[in-house]
């Protein structure tokens, strides 16, 4: 029984939520389920008469009647009674479904509770939305699993961008439903500093937000920082810089006492970025120079490394003379940092050989005759390593030789370097195909349509990795 202390005019208030309690509880479970007459139950509904007793200041309780109707011993009222107003909610939002099998796992106690059986309900999934009046939340989402018809949410992202990475987003956008283009105003004030404004920032607030960034000149650092430190603090659910290529990547350790490190330094600027609402900023790389780099960067700040070979690789697959190609390393850094994703391929490995100042290149392993041999690295500045490493695998016997680099930055216009004389001769003539992507835009505008290079987009690669 049920003993409470005196509590004075507090009594009567407590008696009469206990009624009120055990009422409803008695009218929803009689509303909502059949009641039989079974003979042996242990479970009955009742009601408590409105009169008790009190001796000593403790409450007596009266003793309790049966109610007309008794329960089957494995239902629990309450929990059988929600799940019923669910399936009766369901069934009023699909037109001509079938009647909902309604199965009761082998649990017994509170945890016993009703399950939907997909079955035996046509139900039309398009019009069964989580969240709305009378759907359970997440009941549409389990209904989709259960029929093999669960579709992918994308949310929606805001993707910024500079002058120089504008080709490169508006093709992201193309290719991905679910990415917007924001927009910047970049200008200068007299004394040539930068002058800029973020449209629409109010807009921005619980979106995820995105930055497409290009270091490719120091001139254009500090204006491109000063927007990507102000988005995060824009109360954005999320915040991506993407910054396609890591412009001091090859400037990652020091060999002698007083070199700079610079790759550290810009690491340690990018690691300021503020938090956002979500949490640290993502950073978006392709083919950074050393993996290691990783640990240049604070924990502000999620260091997330993708790669454009798998872009090669399906172009590789429609290539006429796929089945007598092989990939080639430069050197052993460039075989240890992408050999692991050519293992369909037949490998071969050069290595450079120092002579004084000068250097030379030599095959360690594997043999170029009669291939199509592809030399792969991650970038390319003057092209020496790559013309080098072209004239030995053409000794060698190589049918055809090719490049591929992720980022071409080529200063100076070293690309001119890599026009063939006469793409008809063969691997003596010059380079068959040298691919690249659109991460330096400063030179992707020189290379498109000139021989024989062919530019491979980034942008289906940046749609796929903008996605929650």
């Amino acid at each position: 029984g049920l003993a409470f202390p005196t509590l004075g005019c507090r009594k009567e208030r407590l008696l009469a939520i206990i009624y009120i309690f055990r009422v409803e509880v008695f009218r929803v479970a009689q509303r909502n389920l059949n009641l039989e007459q079974t003979p042996d139950t242990s479970m009955k509904l009742v009601k408590i008469r409105t009169a008790s007793t009190f001796s000593g200041g403790f409450i007596s309780p009266p003793p309790l009647s049966s109610s007309r109707g008794v329960l089957r011993s494995s239902v629990l009222p309450v929990r059988r009674a929600e799940r019923t107003r669910e399936v009766h909610a369901l069934r009023k939002r699909t037109q001509g479904g079938h009647a909902v099998r309604r199965s009761v796992n082998r649990a017994v106690g509170p945890d016993r509770i009703a399950t939907v059986s997909a079955e035996s309900i046509p139900v039309d999934l398009d019009r069964v939305q989580p969240g709305e009046e009378g759907v359970p939340a997440g009941l549409a989402s389990r209904l989709q699993r259960m029929s093999g018809e669960e579709t992918s949410i994308k949310e929606e992202f805001i993707l910024f961008y500079t002058d120089e990475t504008s080709d490169l987003a508006h093709k992201t956008a193309d290719k991905a439903d679910h990415i917007t283009l924001g927009k910047v105003r970049w200008s200068t004030f007299d004394d040539g500093f930068p002058n800029l404004f973020v449209e629409n920032a109010l807009s921005l607030r619980n979106k995820h937000v995105a930055f497409l960034a290009s270091f490719h000149n120091p001139a254009v650092i500090f204006q491109q920082l000063s927007v990507i430190y102000a988005l995060p603090r824009m109360f954005v659910a999320s915040f991506t810089l993407i910054l396609p290529f890591f412009p001091t990547g090859t400037s990652e350790r020091v060999e002698d006492e007083g070199e700079v490190a610079t790759a550290a330094s810009m690491a340690r600027v990018l690691s300021a970025i503020p938090p956002n609402r979500g949490g640290p900023t993502s950073l978006v790389i392709y083919d950074i120079h050393a993996l290691q780099e990783r640990f240049y960067f604070g924990d502000s700040v999620l260091p997330y490394f993708q790669s454009a070979i798998p872009i090669l690789k399906a172009r590789l697959m429609s290539h006429p003379d796929r089945d007598i190609i092989s990939i080639a390393y430069p050197d052993e850094g460039a075989w240890k940092r992408f050999h692991k994703q050519f293992a369909d391929f037949e490998e071969l490995v050069c290595t450079k050989i120092r002579d004084g100042d000068k250097r030379y290149v030599r095959l360690k392993e594997g043999d170029a005759a009669g291939r199509h041999v592809i030399i792969v690295d991650d970038l390319v500045q003057s092209g020496g390593t790559l013309i080098q490493c072209h004239k030995v695998l053409a000794s060698l016997g190589a049918a055809h030789v090719s490049a591929f680099v992720t980022h071409a930055v080529f200063p100076n216009r070293s690309f001119e370097k890599f026009v063939p004389e006469d793409p008809e001769v063969g691997a003596t003539s010059g380079f068959a195909h040298f691919w690249t992507t659109d991460s330096c835009p400063q030179t992707v505008t020189h290379l498109e349509g000139r021989a024989p290079f062919e530019v491979l987009s980034l942008a289906e690669s940046l749609g796929a990795t903008l996605h929650l």
